[in-house]
């Protein structure tokens, strides 16, 4: 992994001001905040601040904790220029946050010049990647002593609240049934278990929520469409379907297929169910795997998430 890599994203989304910690905002979402300047709002495209009148943004992403090291290490003019950007400086910088680097250039494109800021710092739990760009013309607002403030605020937080994650679904989940939050697809799915891994591990019961858009208009298409989506089911091989039928889920029609199946990692036997929802030109994919020896337990639990599940 290389750090074009971990650039790749910001870049192509590709500001800020006097921080205060009083002030320190996150984006919902978003382990990683700063207390932004005024003129800027939370964006509702990517994690972070945009201020889109005068094409000001600051971009945040998390990254593995192991990612800092690689990119102070190949942080330079070449790999920079790779990306359209010329190095002005790297310089070290002191935050409360972590151990971070503060990297600084600049850019020509659509006949503009914007000033670019790469802050990258360390934290035990993730590297954080705060990216910056403002174009010359928005100079008077947001000045370099601006944006190096807003740099210095830059904080994370050991986790985001549950209800702060749930709130980014296009759905509720009324019913978490003891389960923790293990992963988010903001806007798009949400998986649980037992534990809170995202590992999918066979060893405990997880359940994925999502919602898709499409789903076949007529009856006697269903079944066929529901096992195509099934089939797309991940980690699991070996699949021995017990149960396949038509069903009605919260005054819906829906379909459940159940299945026996093994872990491919270790051979471990699973039970399967996938619920779909149908209604509103998209559908809802719930499904429960589960050790087999603990099925009779995960069950109850997997029909109650799925029953809590409520569109916005």
């Amino acid at each position: 992994m290389r750090f074009t890599r971990w650039l790749a994203v910001p870049a192509a989304l590709l500001l800020a001001v006097p921080a205060l910690a009083a002030d320190l905002v996150y984006p919902p979402g978003s382990r990683i905040g700063l207390a932004p300047p005024t003129g800027v709002v939370t964006s509702k495209n990517f994690f972070g601040f945009e201020d889109r009148e005068h094409s000001v943004a600051i971009v945040l992403t998390a990254l593995p904790a192991e990612a800092f090291a690689e990119i102070e290490w190949t942080a330079n003019a070449e790999t920079l220029g790779r990306q359209g950007v010329v190095l002005d400086q790297t310089e070290p910088v002191s935050i409360a946050a972590g151990k971070a680097f503060l990297v600084t250039g600049h850019q020509d494109a659509d006949n503009m010049r914007f000033r670019k800021y790469l802050q990258v710092v360390s934290t035990p739990g993730l590297t954080a990647l705060v990216t910056v760009q403002v174009p010359e013309n928005a100079d008077a607002s947001y000045p370099d002593a601006a944006v190096r403030a807003a740099l210095a605020s830059v904080a994370v937080r050991d986790a985001v609240p549950v209800e702060e994650q749930l709130s980014l679904l296009p759905f509720e989940v009324a019913d978490l049934s003891g389960f923790k939050i293990a992963g988010m697809l903001p806007g798009r799915a949400v998986m649980l278990s037992d534990s809170g891994s995202d590992a999918r591990s066979s060893a405990e019961p997880h359940i994925v929520i999502a919602i898709a858009p499409g789903a076949p208009a007529q009856t006697g298409d269903r079944e066929a469409f529901a096992r195509e989506v099934f089939a797309t089911i991940p980690n699991i091989r070996d699949i021995r379907v017990t149960n396949a039928e038509p069903l009605r889920l919260s005054g819906q029609p829906g379909h459940q297929i159940m299945a026996n199946a093994t872990d491919p990692v270790n051979g471990a036997e699973v039970t399967v169910v996938q619920w779909l929802r149908f209604g509103g030109g998209a559908f809802l994919h719930v499904v429960g795997v589960a050790p087999a020896a603990g099925w009779a337990q995960a069950y109850p639990r997997f029909r109650a998430v799925r029953d809590g599940v409520v569109p916005k």
